[in-house]
């Protein structure tokens, strides 16, 4: 297997389109060598814990509604091609992302981290639930399989914060300055909610060169 890291935040529509995108290509392409694992970046580090009124956070980052829509334009157009569901009147809070990726690191140690990540995504983005929420965020993982009187004692600590924050700033001194980026084989680096046939154009030349240096 070859690993494929996805440095993302679920707080990032990007990072759901690319996801989509990606999942696609490898549910077309069942022999794919990847094992994907999902790292912290947050977009948003200095956000407040309880995270930010979603209309207040969305005009000082773009301004006035004429403005958010024009942005939100060429996102709208890529989700429908990936078969997103966005939702966005249904989002009340922009939040801190860092306890969601509290649980995705600890989804991952039980195997479960991508069904985690999915359910992140499609809760924020679909559902308009507040994933930056300790309640929401240990009914995610109940619905996963986790231990949901667990993780709930989990996330009232500071278990494992530092050590996301220092995953996040060991991406940025590697050269991530933004996400979805999918890194290959810890090698190449991908950037951008890559389109599905770009992804099929990955995988058949990475399956094609683990053949040829078998060969060798």
């Amino acid at each position: 297997m070859i690993n494929l890291d996805i440095i993302s935040d679920v707080a990032c529509p990007w990072c759901y389109v690319g996801k989509s995108y990606l999942d696609r290509a490898l549910e077309q392409r069942a022999d794919h060598p990847f094992a994907v694992e999902w790292h912290p970046f947050q977009l948003n580090p200095d956000m407040p814990r309880g995270g930010m009124d979603r209309r207040e956070y969305m005009a000082l980052k773009f301004g006035d509604r004429d403005n958010v829509v024009r942005v939100h334009a060429p996102l709208l157009e890529h989700a429908e091609k990936a078969g997103v569901t966005f939702n966005l009147d249904r989002i009340t809070r922009t939040p801190n992302s860092l306890d969601a990726h509290r649980l995705i690191h600890w989804a991952g140690l039980e195997g479960r981290q991508t069904p985690v990540v999915s359910s992140l995504f499609r809760a924020y983005w679909a559902e308009g639930r507040d994933i930056g929420d300790q309640g929401v965020l240990a009914e995610i993982a109940a619905e996963n399989g986790l231990d949901r009187a667990m993780i709930a004692r989990l996330l009232e600590g500071d278990g494992d914060r530092a050590e996301i924050a220092a995953r996040d700033t060991h991406a940025r001194a590697r050269g991530v300055s933004g996400v979805p980026t999918f890194i290959i084989d810890n090698r190449y680096a991908v950037q951008g909610a890559q389109p599905t046939e770009n992804w099929l154009n990955i995988i058949d030349e990475t399956i094609d060169n683990m053949k040829e240096a078998r060969n060798v």
